[in-house]
């Protein structure tokens, strides 16, 4: 065994190893029974559960793994486990979804496993190499889940221009890291935070911080990085898209925290104000560019930009306040982003794609579970009380206001009543408007009632009682190093 490694450190990634051993079990099964969908999605939801059985024993630890390049703690844990959540959730809306659309699941499954693995080295990660490794595990997963649907052109485009761009903004990220290395002539953030403590700030340093910046920045869908998110939520498996928005948007978070928090303290003054910039410009270009949708994932494509500028609210503010409200927000982010992409995977029938706003026309009579269902994820998403959403947004907007940033939250609550109109919009297709467009009937399996059950019964019970979110939330926070005064708004 190398020096320096134990068993230890195999103990410490056994969530990973079982995630890994599940997935191989599933790709193998893919070709011993491919038309068992049912045993697949079982061994899927099983090794899921498993994995997630395996990260309960490292609850309470706060230490590193493989010589410090994995960090085993609060914080890991809290995005493993909405990687984990997330992940089985679409698993659970996919497998209607996938016999409607009449393709293999066993790929599938193989590919979402995947996707979660790289998410949960990306929230556990303590060196740029690390990070970037998990990075590109979740993303070439999703390259390939993005044009799934062969058959389909939209989502053979979608796939390409993810790939593209994906591969462009990956160049971007790996040069700035690149001037990070040459700067302090290692990848560990640790090391990387104590080469730069007391040093001068250059040109070098800048321009590495602006080029992270903007890497991790198309991860997350902030503005100007935006423009391919739209098109690949329209074009990809609606599934996929669900987790991509939630899973993916998380696990980019965590990556960024990481880097910036523990890595980049020194340089705080610096990317404070980029990602000020960046979260004005992100809420107010995704809301207003959701105003005029009339296809609802590309609407929820917008909308999920602008929910990006409010989560970097948290980043600018800086404080140990500010990344407890983003892990808030991204918890109740969860139930109410799924719920609604469930929504609109119900809406698929083998004779209607069910994407467009006119598809929910008279949805209250036709399914009124549904219609039901997604008013609630609509308000919670606008931030309406007694949901989730509200609960959200008001934890992340009161750390803008105690950290001193008190106009940016200013902003958030403006942009907060403009996405009103959209989200109250896709109300009034379901509830007001009596045109029953043409197709077969509405009908939830129990695979899909379990998965509205869940997201729904996330939005409501976190709007009511969210006091158990916020105290996980703050003991996941205070194990980020990095968090002090030093990059807090003054």
């Amino acid at each position: 065994m190398p020096a320096g490694f134990s068993g230890l450190d195999f103990y410490y990634i056994l969530p990973e190893l079982v995630l890994t051993g599940g997935a191989l079990l599933v790709l193998l099964l893919s070709v011993i029974v491919p038309r068992r969908d049912s045993v697949l999605l079982g061994v899927t939801l099983a090794t899921l559960a498993a994995t997630a059985v395996a990260l309960s024993s490292f609850v309470g630890v706060d230490t590193t793994a493989s010589r410090g390049l994995l960090a085993i703690d609060g914080f890991a844990i809290f995005f493993k486990v909405i990687a984990l959540l997330s992940a089985a959730l679409t698993v659970l809306m996919s497998a209607p979804y996938l016999r409607v659309e009449g393709v293999r699941a066993g790929e599938y499954y193989f590919l979402i496993l995947c996707a979660t693995l790289g998410m949960m080295f990306m929230a556990s990660g303590l060196d740029l190499i690390t990070l970037f490794i998990g990075l590109e595990t979740m993303a070439i997963a999703f390259y390939v889940l993005a044009g799934f649907l062969k058959s389909n052109p939209r989502s053979n485009e979608a796939a390409v221009k993810y790939f593209l761009l994906g591969a462009f903004s990956l160049g971007i990220l790996l040069y700035g890291m690149s001037l990070l290395y040459g700067a302090t002539g290692t990848t560990k953030l640790e090391g990387i935070a104590a080469a730069l403590s007391g040093q001068d700030v250059g040109v070098v340093l800048v321009l590495a911080v602006v080029l992270v910046g903007a890497g991790m920045g198309f991860k997350i869908a902030a503005v100007p990085f935006h423009m391919w998110a739209p098109d690949v939520y329209e074009g990809a498996p609606t599934p996929v898209t669900a987790f991509l928005s939630v899973g993916s948007k998380a696990a980019s978070f965590a990556m960024l925290l990481r880097i910036f928090f523990e890595g980049l303290p020194a340089l705080g003054a610096e990317w404070k104000m980029l990602f000020w910039v960046l979260a004005v410009v992100t809420m107010t270009v995704g809301n207003i560019a959701a105003l005029t949708q009339s296809n609802l994932k590309r609407m929820l494509a917008y909308s999920s930009i602008a929910h990006a500028g409010y989560l970097l609210i948290g980043v600018v503010v800086g404080t140990a306040r500010g990344v407890e409200a983003m892990l808030v927000y991204l918890g109740v982010y969860l139930f109410m982003q799924l719920g609604a992409f469930a929504i609109v995977t119900v809406m698929r029938r083998s004779d209607v794609i069910g994407d467009e706003l006119k598809d929910l026309n008279g949805l209250l009579k036709r399914s009124p579970i549904a219609a039901f269902a997604m008013l609630f994820f609509m308000l919670s998403l606008g931030g309406i009380p007694p949901t989730a959403g509200f609960m959200g947004k008001m934890w992340l907007f009161g750390a803008a206001v105690d950290g001193g940033a008190i106009w940016l939250a200013v902003l958030a609550v403006a942009n907060s009543a403009v996405s009103l109109y959209y989200y109250l919009r896709v109300v009034v297709f379901m509830w007001v408007n009596e045109d029953e467009p043409a197709g077969s009937p509405i009908t939830i399996g129990p695979a899909m009632a379990v998965t509205l059950g869940v997201a729904l019964l996330g939005t409501i019970i976190l709007g009511v009682y969210p006091q158990a979110l916020f105290e996980y939330a703050e003991a996941a926070a205070r194990t980020l190093g990095g968090v002090s005064s030093s990059v807090a708004l003054q």
